[in-house]
């Protein structure tokens, strides 16, 4: 079965670089699969789980947002940041949670930024989501 190369990158550096027979990302516009051989774009990702199928296993990698190039031969994920759901860290990910619920509670009566606790609590989510694989 053919594969395409694919490296996720973060302003920290690499965190996946392999190759595999499938990409599924969800972009601005909706979900996306990309075979090799596909047909060169650039999509903005949203906050969400890649999901990365070789060989009958599939690999998932939490990104929260950046872009996806992709060109016929290999795709390059270009994220703020990602996480391979085997080194999630998922007390931390609860504890973030926790923070980003008692703020957006908080945001009812003081000055909290309520859009930036919300994009906490949905990066947060998306980690326990990744790391439980409830994708």
């Amino acid at each position: 079965m053919k594969t395409i190369k694919v490296n996720i990158v973060t302003p920290d550096g690499p965190v996946y670089d392999s190759e595999v027979n499938m990409i599924i990302a969800n972009t601005a516009t909706g979900e996306i699969g990309v075979l090799p051989g596909h047909i060169p774009m650039v999509a903005p990702l949203q906050v969400g789980a890649i999901r990365l199928k070789k060989d009958g296993q599939t690999d998932i990698v939490a990104v929260s947002g950046g872009f996806l190039e992709i060109r016929p031969d290999q795709v390059s994920i270009l994220a703020q940041a990602a996480e391979v759901s085997s080194t999630i860290d998922v007390n931390r990910a609860k504890e973030a949670v926790k923070r980003a619920e008692e703020r957006l509670n908080l945001s009812k009566k003081d000055d909290v930024d309520f859009t930036r606790a919300e994009l906490s609590l949905k990066r947060a989510m998306n980690r326990i989501n990744v790391y439980e694989g409830n994708i």
